[in-house]
């Protein structure tokens, strides 16, 4: 498989999903992100022009190079998905983005293993937890398919 293709492919997919999930998680999620009592308060107001323009400025270089990152590390690999039937290998990319980038991230999160371990008790909250489980299993699962689907 040609590497470079791969991860043109990959980034693209990647960056799709990500925004796709994340713009349907924001409407729905709101209080996550924006306003002065939003839950996540560690993170940039999305309704501050200027943190709105911060993140809007570097959203899609950012998940370009994160998608970089992430078909780099699937190189070793690559030949044998291709050997795998279509369902394996969206098993795989699904356990591959829900799995390592979201449930065991090592940075720690109100809805993953290390921010039940970490995170302050303001932070925990049931409602919370599911929002953001919903939102990466929309990302894994658009990931997962068309990576799955399409690049082999």
């Amino acid at each position: 498989m040609n590497y470079v293709l791969f991860s043109v492919w990959f980034m693209v997919i990647h960056a799709a999903a990500y925004t796709g999930a994340g713009v349907i998680a924001l409407a729905i999620s709101k209080d996550i992100y924006k306003g002065k009592a939003r839950i996540m308060d560690y993170l940039r107001d999305m309704n501050d022009p200027e943190d709105n323009a911060y993140v809007t400025k570097r959203f899609f270089p950012a998940q370009l190079l994160r998608g970089l990152l992430m078909s780099i590390v699937l190189y070793p690999v690559l030949e044998h998905l291709g050997s795998l039937s279509p369902v394996l290998r969206i098993l795989f990319f699904f356990g591959l983005t829900f799995i390592y980038t979201h449930i065991g991230s090592a940075a720690p999160c109100p809805d993953n293993i290390e921010g039940y371990v970490y995170m302050k008790k303001r932070y925990e909250n049931r409602a919370l937890f599911w929002r953001f489980q919903l939102e990466m299993t929309m990302y894994s699962l658009l990931v997962s398919f068309a990576s799955g689907l399409l690049l082999f």
